[in-house]
């Protein structure tokens, strides 16, 4: 009864974005050996991770079983947290919350590994927007988003018709915005409130109600357009490889490498970095000895580490391993990530209030 009535719990919270995804099956590793059998919640963009066989088998070789469900990062600290082993947000904002109230005296989180916030395009848009100063070309396949001249255009509610260079391109109709998910339950659409405001906010933090308000007509702006929100990555990301879905579209990095590095057809995909971000620092928030201990693996386990890589996550403290492994796509991706502003997002209680404000559920 106690597990329906958290099932049940999570889908009311998060709109029924969890989802039992088991990572392994059975209870024995590879040589026979019981394992460890840990349960945890998980942000989607880990669950093609949790679920490939050979992660599976690597942890098994480490004597764990690991069972996942899926969940908004921003939506974890409202789960019956007391059910799982850990949590594992996709940054460390709303990993500090989960371990102030579920967590046990002296846990120590694991970050194994980061991956930026990228804006995908195809080449037309790409060129459009260079051509008029909210992009900048590093080739044919990737560049910076001038996040300045982005949020201008957009508090001047600029369409892609009044953009010069867009004649030719009737796919390019409407107004000039950025696809992202949710801010209130998303990791990804939080961080980039977090990018955007800090920008519009005189690129400082948004720190109190005074600055919340300035910023939040230009904040709504951002999201109203877009119309319903996705609640995570993946539906808008697989809608624009399809060939479908908007022009411009946030993901994260580790999405775009993972599709290079499994060898498909990128087609005429642009990766545009923005020029000021908060990475999302994936933070593994352990409840018990059990789920420190796979912590630890993930961060050190040579093995793991190169599937993290696989998976197109970069391991933190150890940037030749990604840099070693993407070096055939450097036409898409960025092998160092130095002049690009990396900014703090705004407490909990502060985004949280501009999220509401941003998306009209205040």
């Amino acid at each position: 009864m106690r597990r329906i009535l958290g099932i049940a719990l999570a889908i009311v919270l998060i709109g029924g974005v969890a989802a039992a995804v088991i990572a392994g099956r059975g209870g024995q590793g590879s040589d026979g050996t019981a394992t460890k059998t840990v349960r945890g919640v998980i942000g989607s963009e880990k669950s093609e991770f949790f679920t490939d066989p050979e992660v599976v088998k690597a942890l098994a070789d480490k004597g764990f079983t690991v069972q996942t469900e899926t969940s908004g990062s921003w939506a974890m600290d409202r789960l019956p947290l007391k059910e799982y082993d850990f949590a594992f947000p996709g940054s460390s904002e709303p990993a500090r919350r989960i371990l102030a109230k579920a967590a046990p005296k002296g846990a120590q989180p694991a970050r194994p590994f980061y991956s930026p916030l990228v804006v995908v395009t195809r080449s037309a848009a790409a060129k459009v927007l260079a051509d008029n100063g909210l992009a900048q070309l590093k080739g044919a396949h990737t560049g910076r988003l001038r996040m300045g001249a982005y949020l201008k255009a957009a508090a001047e509610d600029r369409t892609w018709q009044q953009l010069k260079g867009s004649a030719g391109h009737p796919e390019l109709t409407g107004t000039v915005f950025v696809k992202t998910t949710d801010p209130n339950t998303s990791n990804s659409g939080a961080l980039w409130l977090s990018a955007t405001s800090f920008v519009a906010n005189g690129t400082k933090t948004v720190a109190d109600e005074a600055a919340i308000a300035a910023n939040a007509p230009l904040m709504r702006k951002l999201y109203a357009v877009q119309g319903a929100l996705a609640q995570s990555t993946d539906e808008p990301f697989r809608d624009f490889i399809s060939g479908a879905g908007d022009p411009l579209i946030l993901v994260y990095e580790s999405q775009i490498a993972a599709l290079l590095l499994q060898q498909q057809d990128p087609g005429d995909l642009v990766v545009l970095y923005p020029d000021t971000t908060v990475n999302s620092d994936h933070t593994l928030v352990p409840f018990n000895d059990d789920a420190r201990a796979l912590g630890d693996l993930l961060a050190n386990d040579k093995r793991l580490r190169q599937l993290a890589v696989r998976h197109g996550f970069r391991p933190q403290g150890a940037r030749a391993e990604f840099a070693a492994a993407t070096a055939q796509h450097t036409g898409y991706l960025a092998r160092e990530l130095s002049g690009i502003r990396q900014v703090s997002a705004p407490t909990l209680p502060v985004l949280q209030a501009l999220a509401r404000r941003a998306t009209g559920t205040n």
